[in-house]
């Protein structure tokens, strides 16, 4: 059985997390917004990768949209559940983890057009 390794900080800091609501909320009012990725998220132990780039609380949860890696050769756009992210565990049992030193370069809608040529999220 491989162990599983506990959080030990939030996986998106306050800030970061109050960016990521502007833009969902910016995203709603504007059409054909095309923000940068606030977040890059990441498993150290599998080839999984998230730029995020909005948020929308719900509940006691968070909704959150950007470009989504798993790893398979198919990077696709969508929605996807912190919660569910922060169970994602990795062959060793370790947490996904934020890049802590990503800076986006690129629009949303960049990273994706490379990304699909690339088969993987390269930033």
């Amino acid at each position: 059985m491989t162990p599983r390794f506990p959080r030990t900080e939030a996986l998106i800091p306050d800030e970061a997390l109050t960016r990521l609501i502007e833009n969902g909320r910016t995203s709603e009012e504007r059409d054909g917004f095309d923000p940068f990725p606030v977040v890059k998220l990441f498993t150290p132990d599998a080839g999984a990768t998230w730029l995020i780039t909005e948020a929308y609380p719900e509940g006691s949860d968070v909704r959150m949209f950007g470009l989504c890696d798993l790893g398979m050769g198919y990077p696709e756009i969508g929605y996807l559940m912190l919660s569910e992210i922060e169970d994602v565990r990795g062959k060793l049992g370790l947490p996904v983890e934020r890049d802590l030193h990503f800076k986006a370069e690129h629009r949303l809608s960049t990273y994706v057009k490379i990304a699909r040529h690339a088969g993987r999220i390269v930033a």
